[in-house]
Protein backbone atom coordinates (compact mmCIF):
# COMPACT_ATOMS: atom_id res chain seq x y z
CA UNK A 1 0.00 0.00 0.00
CA UNK A 2 1.36 3.38 -1.03
CA UNK A 3 1.34 6.28 1.38
CA UNK A 4 2.36 9.91 0.93
CA UNK A 5 3.16 11.71 4.16
CA UNK A 6 3.61 15.49 4.20
CA UNK A 7 5.30 17.65 6.80
CA UNK A 8 6.47 21.22 7.22
CA UNK A 9 3.31 23.29 7.22
CA UNK A 10 2.61 25.99 9.77
CA UNK A 11 1.90 29.62 10.50
CA UNK A 12 4.29 32.27 9.19
CA UNK A 13 4.26 36.01 8.58
CA UNK A 14 4.22 37.56 5.10
CA UNK A 15 7.66 37.51 3.52
CA UNK A 16 8.85 34.50 5.49
CA UNK A 17 9.69 31.02 4.22
CA UNK A 18 8.55 27.45 4.73
CA UNK A 19 9.75 24.13 3.38
CA UNK A 20 7.29 21.29 2.80
CA UNK A 21 8.39 17.67 2.52
CA UNK A 22 6.56 14.60 1.27
CA UNK A 23 7.77 11.02 1.49
CA UNK A 24 6.33 8.19 -0.58
CA UNK A 25 6.42 4.88 1.28
CA UNK A 26 5.12 1.36 0.85
CA UNK A 27 5.52 -1.17 -1.95
CA UNK A 28 5.72 0.28 -5.46
CA UNK A 29 7.65 -0.22 -8.66
CA UNK A 30 8.26 3.30 -9.97
CA UNK A 31 7.41 6.99 -9.64
CA UNK A 32 6.98 9.06 -12.79
CA UNK A 33 6.43 12.42 -11.17
CA UNK A 34 5.60 14.23 -7.96
CA UNK A 35 4.03 17.55 -7.17
CA UNK A 36 2.20 19.88 -4.85
CA UNK A 37 -1.36 21.15 -5.05
CA UNK A 38 -3.25 23.50 -2.76
CA UNK A 39 -6.85 24.13 -1.90
CA UNK A 40 -8.79 26.79 -0.04
CA UNK A 41 -12.39 26.34 1.13
CA UNK A 42 -14.89 26.79 -1.67
CA UNK A 43 -12.33 26.54 -4.45
CA UNK A 44 -10.95 23.76 -6.60
CA UNK A 45 -7.63 22.18 -5.82
CA UNK A 46 -4.95 23.81 -7.98
CA UNK A 47 -1.48 22.84 -9.11
CA UNK A 48 1.33 24.68 -7.35
CA UNK A 49 4.38 22.89 -8.74
CA UNK A 50 5.29 19.55 -10.25
CA UNK A 51 8.44 17.72 -11.31
CA UNK A 52 9.03 14.65 -13.44
CA UNK A 53 11.73 12.05 -12.89
CA UNK A 54 13.62 13.61 -15.81
CA UNK A 55 13.72 16.90 -13.92
CA UNK A 56 11.16 18.87 -15.90
CA UNK A 57 9.36 21.32 -13.63
CA UNK A 58 6.07 23.17 -13.92
CA UNK A 59 4.91 26.04 -11.70
CA UNK A 60 1.72 27.98 -11.28
CA UNK A 61 2.20 31.56 -12.47
CA UNK A 62 1.35 32.85 -9.00
CA UNK A 63 4.36 31.12 -7.40
CA UNK A 64 7.01 31.43 -10.12
CA UNK A 65 10.18 32.98 -8.75
CA UNK A 66 9.12 32.37 -5.13
CA UNK A 67 8.64 28.59 -4.85
CA UNK A 68 11.08 25.84 -5.80
CA UNK A 69 10.25 22.17 -6.16
CA UNK A 70 12.93 19.52 -5.83
CA UNK A 71 13.25 15.80 -5.25
CA UNK A 72 15.52 13.26 -3.62
CA UNK A 73 14.85 10.14 -5.67
CA UNK A 74 16.87 7.93 -3.34
CA UNK A 75 14.51 8.88 -0.52
CA UNK A 76 11.34 9.02 -2.66
CA UNK A 77 10.86 12.52 -1.33
CA UNK A 78 9.65 15.77 -2.87
CA UNK A 79 10.23 19.19 -1.36
CA UNK A 80 8.61 22.56 -1.85
CA UNK A 81 10.68 25.53 -0.77
CA UNK A 82 8.34 28.49 -0.36
CA UNK A 83 9.93 31.92 -0.07
CA UNK A 84 8.44 35.41 0.10
CA UNK A 85 5.15 33.97 1.26
CA UNK A 86 2.00 36.01 0.83
CA UNK A 87 -1.37 35.83 2.61
CA UNK A 88 -2.89 34.50 -0.61
CA UNK A 89 -0.64 31.44 -0.33
CA UNK A 90 -2.70 30.35 2.67
CA UNK A 91 -4.20 26.93 1.88
CA UNK A 92 -4.03 23.25 2.59
CA UNK A 93 -1.14 21.86 0.55
CA UNK A 94 -1.38 18.33 -0.82
CA UNK A 95 1.40 16.12 -2.09
CA UNK A 96 0.73 14.17 -5.27
CA UNK A 97 2.65 11.36 -6.94
CA UNK A 98 2.08 9.30 -10.06
CA UNK A 99 3.10 5.78 -9.10
CA UNK A 100 3.10 2.30 -10.63
CA UNK A 101 2.88 -0.47 -8.07
CA UNK A 102 3.92 -3.26 -10.43
CA UNK A 103 5.92 -4.00 -13.59
CA UNK A 104 2.75 -3.76 -15.68
CA UNK A 105 3.05 0.00 -15.08
CA UNK A 106 -0.37 0.49 -13.57
CA UNK A 107 0.12 4.23 -13.13
CA UNK A 108 -2.24 6.11 -10.88
CA UNK A 109 -2.24 9.25 -8.76
CA UNK A 110 -1.79 9.10 -5.00
CA UNK A 111 -2.43 11.93 -2.55
CA UNK A 112 -1.20 12.88 0.87
CA UNK A 113 -3.46 13.92 3.72
CA UNK A 114 -2.62 17.61 3.37
CA UNK A 115 -0.75 20.11 5.50
CA UNK A 116 -2.00 23.57 6.45
CA UNK A 117 0.02 26.63 5.46
CA UNK A 118 -1.15 29.93 6.93
CA UNK A 119 0.47 33.25 6.05
CA UNK A 120 -0.73 36.03 8.31
CA UNK A 121 0.59 38.98 10.26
Amino acid sequence: QVQLVESGGGLVQPGESLRLSCVASGRFFSISGMGWYRQVPGKQRELVAAVTTSGTTNYADSVKGRFTISTDSAKNTVYLQMDSLKPEDTAVYYCNANIATSRILNWRDYWGQGTQVTVSS
